[in-house]
């Protein structure tokens, strides 16, 4: 089997490779070459490095071939593992500073942010679909790359239900929750409902019964993970629900802006200059890489949401949310269970259909699938409180009019070049942590989203 991994320079490609060297499944369903592209040789070369050291001594471990063509890349793949990052780490740190200027969240996947990003990212995404249609119409597309709920359902478009959103949140609020009620998570079932990004857990099944109302009832469990210690125990019982982490961003947004403009740095920039010095020294590392990836991506789980968890009283992540990755597990089993027709159940990125009350059939929602030789379908979540249904209503459609504006500005100029930035000048106004269309009219003019003012390579 082919797996090809689009952005296979970027920084947590070994975890996927982690993930296939420990998959100890039926043979004839395991990954046997791993193709990895990008647009940057040298980011190759670094992980290469890496990727070089893990499958040291391991007989069965993948074949490993790096290129720069993407047509190359994905001809003959089974499966298509999209991790890109249009404008890479400066692309990030333009999107969350613009923001921040205004006084609003800078963010890579929610509010402003997510929209500015969400603009430089769907042209080429789109276009990826393309090619894979054109070359490797029967493989499956795994989206990993972010604002991942837009761009799932633009690619899509293109590709249909082939196309399957993931995202390593919703997996770690629910290991977490059924940890400190003392579960097994692998033995627990949860009912989430969201979108990406934007979602809560609103049961948590363990042999038969519910334990939510348990954990909620108990202020000392219920602050002993992340999400507990982030939202307090007395807004979850007012919600009667664990939402995403990223919802920290609209339940305590004066906090969070704060946190964040008072910091040193964006996690953008943060990012952009700790990768810039692994990459310059992974080159000359030699049989060192690995450990300097292994130090390297430590620092990194140590500080995610840095700013959240000191706008909620200051407190540093477990050793068990250090180890990284999930979504590498997550998009092994789908595979799995595609290929070996090994039924699964995933919270996951997928067409609508029928799942949750309220939205249409082809918005991309995020909610448990079942996944086999089919591929990924949604399974129903029954009612959704108004408050959780007004906010996806309202997120879906800043997701939709990006999408539109993205198109729009893609086709040239003249009327289309108007009507993308009506589009895009509606997702940025009516996203609920943008407060003034004036804001949004400034946040799109700084940010060069239409124009090739950004950065784009």
């Amino acid at each position: 089997m082919r797996l090809t991994v689009l952005g296979g320079g970027g920084f947590r490609m070994p975890l996927v490779y982690r993930a296939l060297l420990d998959d100890s499944g039926d043979a004839a369903g395991r990954c046997t070459e791993l193709v990895l592209y990008d647009t940057d040789a040298t980011r190759l070369d670094a992980i290469g490095a890496v990727l070089a050291e893990q499958a040291a001594g391991r007989a069965t471990a993948p074949a490993v071939r790096a290129t720069t063509d993407l047509d190359e890349a994905l001809r003959g793949a089974d499966f298509v593992f999209s991790a890109i990052r249009v404008g890479g780490l400066e692309g990030r740190a333009h999107d969350e500073r613009i923001p921040l200027a205004e006084g609003v969240l800078g963010q890579e996947t929610v509010g402003a942010g997510g929209v500015l990003y969400g603009l430089r990212t769907l042209p080429v995404a789109v276009r990826i679909a393309e090619r894979v249609a054109a070359v490797a119409p029967d493989a499956w597309v795994i989206n990993f790359t972010n604002p991942a709920g837009m761009v799932t359902e633009a690619m899509q478009r293109v590709l249909g239900d082939r196309v399957i959103g993931i995202c390593d949140s919703p997996v770690g609020l629910c290991r977490r929750a059924a940890r400190a009620l003392g579960a097994d998570p692998d033995r627990a079932s949860y009912d989430y409902v969201g979108l990406n990004h934007l979602g809560w857990l609103r049961r948590v099944v363990v042999d038969g019964r519910d334990r939510m109302p348990e954990l909620l009832a108990d202020t000392g469990l219920l602050e002993s993970f992340e999400e507990g210690r982030l939202f307090g125990a007395e807004w979850l019982r007012a919600l009667g629900a664990l939402p995403n982490e990223y919802l920290h961003y609209y339940y305590f947004n004066r906090e969070a802006v704060a946190s964040i403009r008072q910091a040193p740095a964006t996690r953008g920039e943060f990012l952009r200059e700790q990768q810039a010095r692994f990459y310059a020294s992974a080159a000359t590392e030699g049989a060192g890489a690995l450990e300097l990836w292994e130090r390297t991506r430590l620092e990194r789980e140590a500080t995610y949401m840095a700013e959240s968890r000191e706008a909620s009283g200051g407190w540093q992540r477990d050793t068990c949310d250090l180890d990284g990755g999930g979504y590498d597990r997550i998009a092994l089993a789908i595979m799995r269970a595609i290929a070996r027709d090994e039924r699964a159940t995933l919270i996951l990125n997928v067409r609508n259909r029928t799942a949750v009350p309220g939205l249409d059939a082809d918005a991309v929602v995020e909610v448990p699938c079942l996944v086999d030789a089919g591929g990924a379908r949604p399974l129903a979540t029954g009612a959704v409180a108004p408050d959780q249904l007004g906010l996806m209503l309202s997120l879906k459609a800043v997701e939709r009019s990006t999408i539109e504006a993205a198109a729009s500005a893609a086709t040239g100029a003249g009327a289309r070049a108007g009507s993308a930035r009506g589009a895009a000048l509606r997702a940025l106004a009516l996203h609920p942590l943008v407060d003034s269309v004036s804001v949004a009219a400034r946040i799109l003019d700084a940010s060069g989203a239409l124009t090739r003012d950004a950065p784009r390579s």
